[in-house]
């Protein structure tokens, strides 16, 4: 696979978008600076025609990114977002947490966050690699579905971590983290997220954002994990309805009460919270997570089905035992799922 090109300066810096990036990336940097900008002025700051413009624009749309077209006034993003910017986000970051950030990279464009990081070397026990993407052209969620974030609109971040030793717990990492992503949103003021088991964020029951983990282990040594997040942002009213008629209601952090949320502002919170929550996850394992994770659960004491295979199961969630499994009452008596899908069934 070839290496994205990665904004960076030194090992760990990067630096703003320059004339050497792609030519779309570079007008959806100038678009972001929010109002509307003439094809003409647009050219001209970025020495290319007219035309070359127009192609640039049609491909955001194509992205996804939702672009505003005024005759005589020019184009503009209708949804502003700030670009990704590597400083920022790590500058951000406290000192104890920044140490440990081996490597923070944005790029354009890339298949997959987590698979990037799959493919590249596990870092030292106890750091961290960070990956952010504008785009991801083959965006995962778990089960192999895809992810629909459109420039600008979302987070797509993968953070791979390498704990001394295989956590025992560590089949609940995912819950670990979702717990982890909810204290960074509270950071910023969102107390509304709820958690859906296995790895869903929700607000008011439409999903904000998804969770997915991978492992890379060898017996006996090191086990690193790769955990990448997408994170709506702010998607605006088209994709939003798009994303329904795919039976995912949906919602992001501006429809949720977060005015106009910095994107490398989220980032960091996220870093933060995923860094110091598996240092206390390497230590304590689920526990000390398992009340925070309990109130939140969106599922407990509702009528679900769990998918599993070929089979489904149905009853009343119960809440998850202390190794992360869902509990779920049936009419065969009480089941423990440790994998699966679950859909809220409507009450008879």
């Amino acid at each position: 696979m070839t290496r994205p090109r990665a904004r960076q300066r030194g090992p760990d810096r990067g630096e703003p978008t320059g004339r050497d990036s792609p030519l779309v990336e570079q007008v959806f940097a100038e678009l972001a600076r929010g109002g509307f900008q003439s094809g003409q002025s647009l050219a001209a700051r970025l020495s290319v025609s007219r035309s070359g413009i127009w192609k640039a624009v049609a491909a955001l749309r194509e992205l996804g990114a939702t672009i505003h077209a005024v005759r005589n006034r020019g184009y503009r993003l209708a949804n502003t977002a700030d670009p990704l910017d590597p400083i920022q986000i790590r500058d951000a970051l406290p000192r104890t947490v920044r140490e440990r950030v081996h490597r923070l990279e944005t790029v354009w464009t890339v298949g997959s966050t987590n698979t990037v990081l799959m493919e590249r070397p596990s870092p030292a026990v106890g750091s961290a690699e960070v990956l952010l993407a504008e785009y991801q052209t083959s965006g995962r969620g778990r089960r192999g579905r895809s992810w629909l974030a459109p420039p600008g609109g979302a987070i797509c971040l993968s953070l791979s971590w390498t704990f001394r030793d295989m956590p025992r717990d560590l089949g609940a990492l995912g819950l670990v983290i979702g717990v982890c992503s909810l204290r960074a949103l509270a950071s910023l003021g969102l107390q509304a997220g709820r958690l859906k088991w296995p790895n869903d964020l929700l607000v008011d029951a439409r999903k904000l954002g998804g969770i997915l983990i991978e492992l890379r282990a060898e017996a006996g040594g090191p086990a690193c994990v790769v955990i990448g997040i997408g994170m709506n942002v702010a998607l605006g009213t088209d994709l939003l309805k798009r994303i329904a008629q795919t039976g995912i209601e949906a919602t992001d952090l501006t429809m949720a009460g977060l005015e106009r949320p910095s994107r490398n502002t989220v980032a960091s919170a996220l870093i933060r919270a995923f860094i110091e929550g598996l240092r206390q996850f390497e230590r304590e394992g689920l526990k000390p997570f398992m009340h925070e994770w309990m109130e939140a659960d969106a599922l407990r004491g509702r009528p679900v089905a769990v998918h599993t295979g070929e089979s489904t199961s149905r009853g009343i969630a119960r809440g998850i035992d202390a190794d992360g499994a869902l509990l779920v009452e049936t009419p065969q008596g009480l089941q423990r799922f440790i994998s699966g899908d679950v859909s809220v069934r409507p009450v008879q």
